[in-house]
């Protein structure tokens, strides 16, 4: 039996997704509890590896098991299991094609960025930070460079381990929220730390280092030597994972709230 589950949680508490030696990831500390409920070990296959210090809102899961439980075990059980910055949002068994990674169209991020002279501290494993004023339209032109599918080698960790630096990014929208900017990005699939460098390739615009036109030559240089450093991981969510509806998915509740704000 394969079972899906939706998870949200608070990276700054995990050292990533992937397991570790330590046992300090999510997919460790997932897969200690789901191994009580099932009473045998359980190996989870996510969506999307975050890093350590990237949070997730709607991150998508799958493991097969033999135990046979009701969707309220799975659920209820396992997040009674959880630390508090750990939480199933959903469960359902699906059919044994379904790939948690594989079978995604898209992955959905957003990073929150606060644009103020002071640097957070209530919030300061939430959002990223950044202290001079930051131009929204030229970073927005800059942006627009960006869209469709192209080799991303320029905005690409030098650990990155995928076998082509070639995606789709489908978009890129920034908006300001008061003291806030918000980019979200969506892509077919993302390299490591892709998300992070184009945030900090675009604050370069905003700040005046470098035009709009910028950032196209930098992605047709191909050259991560060139771009601007890492931005943190505090700001980073992994917002929506896509799948086509034949799978029948529930989206998390915690994305949709997250909709809901932004329209009002």
């Amino acid at each position: 039996m394969r079972i899906a589950l939706g998870l949200e949680y608070d990276g700054s508490r995990f050292c990533g997704w992937q397991t570790q030696p330590e046992g300090c990831a999510v997919q460790d500390t997932l897969e200690r509890a789901l191994r009580e409920i099932a009473g045998t070990p359980v190996a989870t296959t996510c969506a999307g590896r975050t890093d350590a210090g990237v949070h997730a809102l709607a991150q998508v899961v799958h493991f097969d098991t033999e135990a046979r439980r009701p969707a309220s075990a799975w659920m209820r059980g396992t997040n009674a299991l959880l630390p508090p910055p750990l939480a199933v949002t959903w469960v359902r068994e699906i059919a044994s094609d379904f790939h948690a990674r594989y079978s995604a169209l898209s992955r959905s991020y957003r990073y929150i960025l606060l644009n103020d002279p002071v640097r957070p501290a209530v919030g300061h494993a939430r959002v990223g930070w950044f202290h001079l004023p930051l131009d929204l339209e030229k970073m927005c032109d800059a942006a627009r460079l960006l869209i469709g599918e192209h080799d991303f080698s320029a905005f690409r960790s030098s650990e990155c381990q995928s076998r082509s630096p070639v995606r789709t990014l489908k978009r890129l929208e920034l908006s300001r929220r008061g003291s806030y900017v918000v980019f979200d990005v969506q892509a077919n699939a993302f390299l490591h730390h892709m998300v992070r460098n184009i945030v900090g390739c675009l604050v370069y615009v905003g700040k005046g280092k470098f035009p709009p036109e910028w950032l196209g030559e930098l992605l047709s240089g191909r050259d991560r030597t060139r771009g601007a450093p890492t931005f943190p991981a505090a700001g980073l969510y992994l917002a929506r994972v896509e799948y086509e509806p034949r799978w029948g998915l529930a989206e998390s509740p915690r994305a949709a709230i997250m909709e809901q704000c932004d329209r009002e």
